[in-house]
């Protein structure tokens, strides 16, 4: 632990634990690009989770991994993942000498950090953590009567809270009976991930005769509503050439592929799986749809707009901090589908009004540019780690 005068600034080098899920999700992808960032700025990052985060790429200079392995015994029909990762998150803690951890999603992160933090202190060892919270771990499981409890006590004992948006925070307050600040700092994305590159083969390849192409990412479960999406494209296709390029996979693929072939979309429809770069498939697109019926935040409108994408989007929650009505897009009732089809042929019927709309959702995206962003974090580390050794040289 690095201490200058007995306070932390933004000058002093951390070890800071980060604690994530390692999926295609967005707190994921936002945890493994914010420990990168970290590292770069020189700070000694751990990953601590139970699979090599997709987004982390090429290990480099100060950037650890350290796995939570998971075994299985007769005696338990389920793993004990939340145990066996408090137990890790204690071994690391120690030997690697962390001076915080930053756990991403509530469930079960931040009950396993807190547990790990009382085993620490009984062994003369105290570690602060912080708990962010991303989205449907507040809004859809957090609810769950079976989780609430353990997830309000655990969010009170955090020694911060940050939320994605205004509106994440606003739910966690009406959802649960939380007593600390709930400090906003939204998601981000990195430009240089986004930089124009050469398009035209990759994009002939799905749209030969020059077609619109429409884009959708997410992980196909329903409250993405991803059948909204294939339902909107059909009708934007009835008035211009348009394809439609659905990224990613989960439950909801086959009633996608179903609806495809009942409208008789598909011969435009390409559904591609899951990628680790999206923005290759954005470089390409000139619109992008997200009907979701909640998003806290709305990351992968945040990535289409980095790629000078304009988004026809829901309103739901923290959408409308992101995309902007009028400006980087447009923004309809979930459900709308003939508002956002409507909307969305008035963007791509016309060369310039694209063009413009193009240009506005890159600029709009810089707000939440990595630049911005990482200080927001690293204040709080700072403010946290002061806070814990004010009280530990207290009486």
């Amino acid at each position: 632990m690095a201490i200058f005068a007995g306070i932390f600034t933004d000058a002093i080098l951390m070890k800071i634990g980060i604690v994530l899920y390692p999926t295609f999700g967005g707190s994921g992808v936002v945890a493994t690009e914010l420990g990168k960032a970290l590292s770069q700025k020189g700070h000694e990052v751990h990953f601590i989770t139970y699979s090599q985060p997709v987004r982390l790429g090429s290990f480099t200079k100060n950037l650890f991994y350290h796995e939570v392995q998971i075994l299985e015994y007769p005696l338990f029909e389920y793993p004990p993942y939340e145990t066996v990762l408090a137990s890790k998150l204690v071994d690391v803690v120690k030997n690697e000498k962390l001076d915080l951890l930053h756990v991403h999603y509530a469930i079960p992160h931040a009950s396993a950090a807190y547990m790990a933090k009382c085993i620490l202190r009984s062994q003369g060892i105290k570690i602060p953590f912080i708990t962010t919270l991303h989205g449907t771990d507040i809004t859809l499981v957090g609810r769950d009567p079976s989780f609430e409890p353990a997830i309000t006590f655990a969010i009170n004992n955090s020694d911060a809270v940050s939320a994605v948006s205004e509106s994440l925070k606003r739910d966690t307050y009406t959802h649960f009976a939380i007593n600390k600040e709930v400090e906003v700092i939204p998601n981000f994305i990195c430009p240089e991930h986004y930089l124009p590159k050469p398009e035209k083969d990759f994009r002939d390849a799905y749209a030969p005769n020059g077609e619109r192409i429409i884009t959708h990412i997410s992980n196909f479960r329903p409250v993405k509503r991803v059948e909204d999406v294939v339902r909107i494209f059909k009708r934007i296709r009835d008035r211009l050439p348009a394809k439609l390029i659905l990224v990613g996979d989960g439950p909801d693929r086959y009633h996608v592929e179903r609806l495809c072939r009942e409208l008789g979309t598909c011969s435009d429809t390409f559904i591609i799986g899951k990628l680790k770069k999206p923005e290759e498939v954005l470089h390409i697109s000139d619109l992008f749809l997200l009907p979701s019926e909640s998003e806290s935040f709305g990351l992968a409108a945040l990535e289409a707009m980095a790629s000078g994408v304009p988004v026809v989007s829901s309103d739901s929650g923290g959408l409308p901090e992101v995309n902007i009505e009028g400006e980087s897009g447009f923004l309809r009732p979930v459900g709308d589908v003939e508002g956002m089809a409507e909307r969305a042929v008035y963007l791509l019927e016309d060369d310039e009004r694209l063009k413009a709309f193009k240009a506005a959702a890159k600029k709009r995206s810089e707000h939440f540019s990595i630049k911005r962003i990482l200080p927001m974090y690293t204040r709080l580390y700072n403010q946290v780690l002061n806070q814990a050794r004010i009280e530990s040289s207290l009486p």
